[in-house]
């Protein structure tokens, strides 16, 4: 028994250390581009920012709620909201980008309506 709460304490201990080691990337990306850290902006704030897409949500055309994606800069996380579409190419989990737009607060959490964004060219 002791040794299934060792592995279960080292299996996450190591999926913590892999966390932080992407999210201290992701963030050292963002600077290197001259973006703005998420955990610094506030609502009202316009920002650009530079981060991951950690997942992605789509809506079926008769839903008409939009797209949702979380937007990760290594210092925070942003919800992406593009109101009134269905599907965004190039829009997917694990694609980098460039963000811009108003910061806004819903249900505590921060988030960017139809934000103007630029796809990553080095995943491509």
């Amino acid at each position: 028994m002791a040794a299934t709460g060792y592995l279960k304490r080292l299996t996450r201990k190591l999926v913590e250390d892999l966390d932080t080691a992407d999210a201290e990337e992701i963030a050292e990306e963002s600077r290197a581009l001259g973006a703005q850290c998420a955990s610094e902006c506030a609502r009202g704030d316009e920002v650009n920012i530079h981060g991951e897409l950690r997942s992605v949500q789509t809506c079926s055309k008769a839903a008409h709620t939009g797209v949702k994606a979380e937007f990760f800069d290594g210092t925070d996380t942003v919800l992406l909201k593009w109101l009134g579409r269905n599907r965004i190419p190039g829009i997917e989990p694990g694609r980098k980008l460039t963000v811009r737009g108003r910061l806004a607060q819903h249900d505590g959490g921060k988030v960017i309506y139809n934000p103007y964004y630029e796809l990553d060219g080095a995943d491509e």
